[in-house]
């Protein structure tokens, strides 16, 4: 069952986040991610949630997911990501 990972991310280092958007995404593909939206445009339409960067990610399964957020290949872009930027991550599942 597909699982969508979804990370809102302040960034306060804008240099470091764009060396993070570079190395990301090769450790994406090795999980079988891909990009469903990334820092598009956001509108609010109910409620008081004001996201600063929202990327959406869809994976095989919540458990690719987890793997890539924890994975060697991603180590590098996590710290990155770290270290540029506050990040919220939730991983919900699809339906079949």
């Amino acid at each position: 069952m597909p699982a969508y990972m979804i990370l809102d991310i302040e960034v306060s280092d804008p240099i470091g986040f764009e060396q993070y958007k570079r190395v990301a995404p090769p450790a994406l593909a090795v999980y079988g991610g891909r990009y469903l939206a990334r820092g598009g445009r956001t509108d609010i339409l109910e409620g008081k949630w004001v996201p600063s960067r929202l990327v959406i990610l869809e994976f095989p399964d919540a458990a690719r997911a987890k793997q890539w957020l924890e994975s060697p290949e991603y180590r590098e872009a996590r710290d990155l990501r770290r270290q540029s930027a506050t990040t919220n991550i939730v991983v919900i599942e699809g339906v079949e």
